[in-house]
């Protein structure tokens, strides 16, 4: 009965929403695992049939299956997308979905570098290998960009417009947009893509991927967290650090700086300026700090 349904709810994904292949299997399971509960209680009912009291029960049934409270808040995410899309298909006449309350989860922060840290780790390359020259290119890149490391690794040649400073990057669901890059990061790309990418062969298919491994295929995302943990390691950084923590310490020290924040929401590619917030939180002790410095009243 639910299939026609779902098939509806895949092909709004896909064409409205323009959401990734990943994207859409997730929101599917999520309407997988409300269809389970209903066979597992044994309802027959269809979508316009379904209240609050139902998706509540169902919510209940998923915390009992051992789900943590963010898969949970997932899982609500995707039911409230197909009663969205019931609601423009006309499927249903009101939705049940809008009072549903997700479970709070505590968002742990990830460790930021201080800027000299940052420094500290780029300093471990050993420039005398082509490989450090592009190691080089990938940390300055990622923290002047703050770019995700799925992007790092599918940065592409044509997509980068370095005479006027910015990157052509694909984030989430395939999106494009432009990012601005500073000169350190452009001349370090410059170096190894003009000095050092030129002298190695490269495989059919990886033309265009500035990163290449030793074999001349595109880098994967592990491969830069080898590289990163590494460099912090010789460092003598004890931080928890992936490729993510560039990416958090740039938004944090934009903030931090005086950014507006839906700059940095553009620039991180977010679609919800939230998600922006939780990444470029601002620690106690700079807050402090500014208030001692600024406040007349603050001792």
């Amino acid at each position: 009965m639910w299939n026609a349904y779902k098939k509806g709810f895949k092909a709004y994904l896909q064409l409205e929403k323009s959401l990734s292949e990943n994207s859409v299997e997730a929101y599917l399971h999520d309407i997988e695992m409300l269809t389970s509960f209903l066979l597992a209680t044994n309802q027959t009912k269809n979508p316009s049939e379904i209240v609050l009291k139902d998706l509540q029960a169902f919510v209940k049934w998923v915390s009992e299956l051992g789900m943590t409270a963010t898969s949970q808040a997932r899982v609500i995410s995707g039911i409230r997308s197909f009663f969205k899309y019931c609601l423009l298909e006309q499927i249903c006449t009101s939705d049940p979905s809008i009072l549903l309350n997700a479970p709070k989860s505590k968002r742990k922060l990830p460790d930021t570098l201080h800027f000299d840290e940052i420094e500290l780790i780029i300093r471990q390359i050993d420039l005398s290998s082509p490989e450090g020259g592009r190691n080089k290119a990938i940390l300055e890149t990622m923290y002047s960009c703050g770019l995700r490391v799925s992007e790092v690794v599918n940065l592409k040649i044509s997509g980068l417009y370095l005479d006027v400073g910015f990157l052509k990057v694909t984030g989430k669901g395939d999106k494009e947009r432009l990012v601005p890059i500073g000169t350190d990061a452009i001349k370090c790309i410059k170096i190894y893509k003009d000095k050092i990418r030129v002298h190695q062969p490269i495989q059919t298919g990886s033309e265009d991927f500035l990163f290449l491994n030793r074999r001349g295929k595109k880098l994967s995302r592990v491969m830069i967290f080898y590289i990163i943990k590494d460099l912090a390691l010789k460092a003598g950084i004890t931080k928890i650090i992936s490729p993510h923590t560039f990416r958090h310490s740039f938004a944090t020290h934009l903030v931090e700086g005086g950014a507006d924040l839906r700059a940095v929401q553009e620039m991180l590619g977010h679609e919800s300026i939230t998600t922006t917030e939780i990444y470029t939180h601002l620690d106690s002790h700079f807050l402090k700090d500014t208030l001692q410095r600024f406040h007349p009243g603050f001792k």
